[in-house]
């Protein structure tokens, strides 16, 4: 029979199974397939919060959503084109999501009475009618993986380890993905296991050929390559560009980077990737507790370095007194917090807007940081430097506020040219003649960084109050009162740039205001109100501390204000009471990203209620 190929500019699909079944796997493989191919794309990992839930239930359900297209998007999809479900309960907790006439492929091997109760199924809904409004595709995956590999040698419960490959094979032939680059993969990974290596090419082979001979399938997919700017690309994580900014500034700074940190959900991969590169002089530490974190990292800015602690909400409110440390010594200091439901331990797997305010005003007396946020994953890169060109020039400590959804997903990156990237070089004082510790530079209110054994250059340290220029111990109310106004003009005296609004048409009267990873959703809904003929504006906030100086004459051109954000409106807080504008704030916290659609619908209704 032959095979219809229908050309499509856009598809999501989502790979979900249980925490054991390989999703992350399958959809990053893809996912790279896609990139190589040269499609634009987002991504969206969605993990359990416990490391192994038990088999087969709700909570042990992990996905991976992937949205690539032939145009450049801004987000993962709001629902998935394609539901790969590998379990009932893969099934049942991602359906709700699949539109009506949507594909589902399902691995009818799981679907065993057992599982069907565990996950509270009366009755098998690939056998009742419950599915009729999709394309359903039933697919005994773990009984052809296991068929495949019968030559192998492997026992049954090895073999059908594979089932995600044959997944992967199945869909790759569905959407004329390449392979090559998947079977290298594989090899190279399992190189030390070639049995292993070369039983996942078997079963990845296999998926594609049971596409190529089965009649199940009667239509194929093309998403043709994006027009993208002419470079060289590559797919990036948010983690992975955050640790190659961080490399980047050791680089344009000519200084020694020290990460201490301690592993915590979602920022452990930063530790992980930049332990790869101590070539680069990037010393990272483990240490046994998020205090130790950020105290090694601390003493290595003391000393003359860069120093740098990463961790998540939990991990910043441990950190909160070495961060006033930090203010007082007036010393660089990179702290990134890739935040995650709260409070407390709350949601470690889920992605949240939720510590901002924490970032602003969590430590004790008067101790302001400046605040960077990137946008998506490859923004990381360019936002780090931000921060550490702030944190170098001002000698002070900077939050970075990444989030789970931001450090997880993944998009090309357009690998800069280095000699574009900004030059970060500091000068450290040398001349025992001059040298106060506490002199400011006029222009930005930064001291002088005096590396311990500099001769002659012998000062005092600590998290006492300092007296003004020479840094000895002072408990003088006015010097008290001087030193802290100096401390905070400092932070608001921050070059940052302008605020940039998109306005197409110029006649909108409502902004919608974001910042952070709500910028693909805003960006995508802004979209789909424009082509209902409905004018809005959009305006994105890297810099959250000090906000660009023209941000309240954008604020009050506009009727109304909408400030999306997933917390319970921080950012909305802060413009109402420093700008004093009505901010109408949109808020969400479920541990997952903003829908475009939804807010498609909400700014519609604004712009409609200004209009009427």
């Amino acid at each position: 029979m032959s095979t219809e190929t229908r050309k499509l500019d856009r598809v999501v699909i989502r790979f979900a199974g249980d925490s054991g079944d390989g999703m992350q796997l399958t959809g990053d493989r893809f996912t790279s397939e896609a990139a190589a191919f040269g499609n634009d794309l987002a991504t969206q990992p969605n993990f359990p919060a416990e490391i192994r839930a038990p088999q087969g239930t709700l909570p042990g359900v992990s996905s991976f959503q992937l949205h690539f297209a032939d145009y450049d998007i801004l987000t993962p999809g709001d629902r998935p084109d394609v539901l790969v479900a590998m379990n009932p309960a893969a099934l049942k907790a991602n359906v709700v999501d699949l539109p009506d006439g949507g594909i589902l492929i399902v691995n009818t091997d799981e679907f065993t009475k057992r599982n069907l109760t565990k996950v509270g199924y009366d009755s098998n809904p690939l056998e009742d009618e419950s599915l009729a409004k999709f394309q359903v595709h039933k697919v005994a995956m773990a009984t052809l993986t296991i068929g495949a590999l019968e030559d192998t040698g492997l026992g049954k419960k090895d073999a059908e380890r594979a089932k995600n490959m044959f997944a992967l094979g199945l869909l790759s032939w569905m959407y004329h993905r390449p392979t090559e680059g998947t079977e290298r993969f594989l090899r190279e990974k399992f190189a030390k296991k070639p049995d292993i290596a070369e039983a996942n090419v078997l079963a990845f082979r296999a998926g594609w050929n049971y596409g190529e001979t089965t009649e199940a399938f009667a239509v194929t997919y093309e998403v043709a390559p994006a027009k993208l700017n002419v470079g060289t690309y590559r797919q990036i994580t948010g983690n992975t560009a955050t640790a190659y900014g961080i490399v980047a500034a050791a680089q344009r700074s000519k200084l020694p980077v020290v990460l201490g940190t301690y592993p915590i959900t979602p920022a452990s991969d930063i530790l992980h990737e930049l332990s790869k590169h101590k070539n680069f002089d990037i010393t990272t530490v483990q240490a046994e507790d998020e205090i130790a974190g950020i105290g090694i990292a601390l003493g290595a800015s003391y000393g003359g370095a860069l120093g740098v602690t990463s961790t998540s909400g939990p991990g910043i409110a441990l950190k909160s007194e070495t961060i006033g440390l930090a203010v007082m010594t007036e010393l660089p200091l990179l702290v990134i917090d890739v935040q995650r439901g709260g409070p407390s331990t709350g949601l470690p797997t889920k992605t949240e807007q939720a510590d901002l305010l924490q970032a602003m005003f969590g430590r004790n007396g008067e101790s302001p940081v400046p605040i960077v946020a990137p946008q998506s994953p490859s923004d990381c890169f360019d936002a780090v430097l931000d921060a550490a060109r702030i944190a170098l020039k001002y000698r002070t400590p900077v939050l970075f506020l990444s989030d789970g959804a931001v450090a997880n997903g993944s998009e090309p990156w357009l690998i800069p040219d280095v000699d574009s990237l900004p030059d970060l070089t500091v000068e450290f004082a040398t001349d025992p003649e001059t040298f106060q510790p506490y002199s400011r530079d006029p222009e930005t209110l930064a001291r002088p960084w005096a590396v311990p054994g500099t001769p002659g250059l012998q000062h005092r340290i600590g998290g006492l109050e300092k007296q003004d220029v020479t840094g000895n111990i002072s408990y003088d109310p006015e010097n008290h009162d001087r030193m802290v106004r100096l401390r905070q003009a400092k932070i608001d005296g921050i070059e940052v740039p302008d605020v940039v609004v998109d306005d197409p048409s110029g006649e909108a009267k409502v902004l919608v205001v974001g910042w952070g990873s709500s910028y693909g959703p805003i960006g995508a809904a802004a979209r789909r109100v424009r082509k209902l003929g409905l004018p809005v504006a959009h305006a994105h906030l890297r810099h959250l501390n000090p906000f660009p100086k023209n941000l309240g004459e954008v604020l009050r051109k506009y009727d109304k204000v909408v400030v999306p954000e997933m917390n319970l409106g921080q950012l909305a807080l802060l413009l109402r009471a420093k700008y004093l504008v009505d901010a109408v704030s949109y808020t969400k916290v479920q541990g997952l990203p903003f829908k475009a659609e939804e807010l498609q619908d909400v700014l519609a209704d604004v712009i409609k209620g200004v209009s009427a």
